[in-house]
């Protein structure tokens, strides 16, 4: 996916790509605290819940940056220039994949 890192460190790598696929400036990550309620930080995009390990991965790699905050609080993070540039290696490199080697990314991570 990353030509400097080696896939072994991305996280679930099809999960990883498919968050990536689906942030835009409109659809950003919503970082939600949860100190007050006994829970860790929950990461949702589109509704859904991001993997804290993909979240944290991609805000590790500068992948992702805060942008703002919702009305609520919510910290807003959408894709960095590198976070782009990963994207878009990360969709090439898939769409290189045959059917059998997407489906050992998928099982395997």
């Amino acid at each position: 996916m990353v030509t400097s890192l080696t896939t072994t460190t991305i996280p679930a790598r099809a999960q990883t790509l498919t968050v990536l696929r689906y942030m835009n400036a409109r659809e950003p990550i919503l970082m939600l605290p949860g100190e007050d309620d006994g829970y860790g930080a929950r990461w949702t995009l589109s509704g859904q819940q991001v993997q804290p390990a993909i979240a944290q991965y991609l805000m590790a790699r500068g992948l992702i940056a805060e942008t703002g905050r919702t009305e609520l609080g919510a910290r807003k993070l959408t894709l960095t220039a590198a976070g782009l540039r990963v994207r878009e290696e990360g969709i090439r490199w898939w769409s290189g994949l045959s059917p059998i080697k997407k489906l050992k990314v998928i099982i395997f991570g």
